[in-house]
């Protein structure tokens, strides 16, 4: 007769916040960590759509005072942190001519300094818990050129330099810093932008083929890799970034039908 024993979740015990947790890849993350046994406090502009279990807190990323009180909110209301998810972000369309210093400067403070903001208040709490960790979300842009997505890239590309350079200057100090680089994933944004477009199914699977596997990413899937790296069980690996992207920047294959 053999018996098993049972395992803890994956992620049982460990206190995570997620920014952008109402919506889109960040309410997938939330899902996907409490399944694991995760505590997760979601910091968004709103409460509604975030998943049922988790906590919330209402904070815009570009509130320097107001990540500040959400993110103390969160680690008294789960007795401390030892998890960041950056996902808050937003999208930008056009060549480096196309937008202005106005809306330059609204998507990098979104999208670069939310990350500075909500890390900054957060590493406090990191330092004290035994497996931190901070997980950014980049993107594929962050190291691949697509077209008309300039100011995207910008913001993005430096969220993967920010990532390396905080993964060296506290890893002596037992918190580790990844991000993922998602494809073009399937989410309300992404489906905006197909319903503006003039043939909108035309311009879905122009999105679809350009990823080696024929389909976009799943917000599930985003998801599980930021468990993965968030997991406890993750201790060496820091300064990664980890693709997500159906093989987009690694792989070269020929259209569909060649062989």
């Amino acid at each position: 007769m053999t018996t098993t024993t049972a395992h803890p979740p994956e992620l049982a015990g460990v206190r995570a916040i997620v920014t952008g947790g109402a919506s889109g890849i960040g309410a997938a993350v939330v899902t996907a960590m409490l399944a694991r046994g995760a505590q997760v406090v979601s910091l968004d502009r709103t409460t509604e759509g975030v998943p049922a279990g988790a906590g919330s807190e209402v904070a815009d990323v570009t509130d320097d005072a107001a990540v500040r009180r959400a993110v103390d909110a969160a680690a008294a209301a789960m007795g401390g942190i030892d998890v960041v998810v950056n996902n808050a972000g937003i999208g930008a369309q056009g060549t480096v001519a196309d937008n202005d210093d106005a809306e330059w400067l609204r998507v990098l403070d979104v999208n670069v300094l939310g990350v500075v903001r909500v890390t900054r208040a957060a590493l406090g709490h990191l330092r004290a818990s035994e497996h931190a960790a901070v997980v950014n979300m980049a993107s594929i842009a962050s190291w691949s050129g697509l077209p008309s997505r300039a100011l995207y890239s910008a913001s993005k590309g430096a969220v993967q330099a920010l990532t390396l350079a905080m993964a060296a200057d506290h890893v002596r100090e037992g918190i580790r810093v990844t991000c993922v680089n998602p494809g073009t994933v399937d989410t309300p944004w992404v489906g905006r932008l197909l319903d503006a477009a003039d043939d909108p199914a035309a311009e879905r699977a122009a999105l679809e083929a350009r990823q080696p596997t024929g389909r976009l990413v799943s917000p599930e899937a985003v998801a599980h890799a930021v468990c993965y790296l968030a997991s406890p069980l993750a201790t060496a690996t820091t300064g990664t970034a980890l693709a997500v992207d159906g093989g987009m920047h690694e792989l070269r294959v020929r259209p569909a039908g060649q062989a």
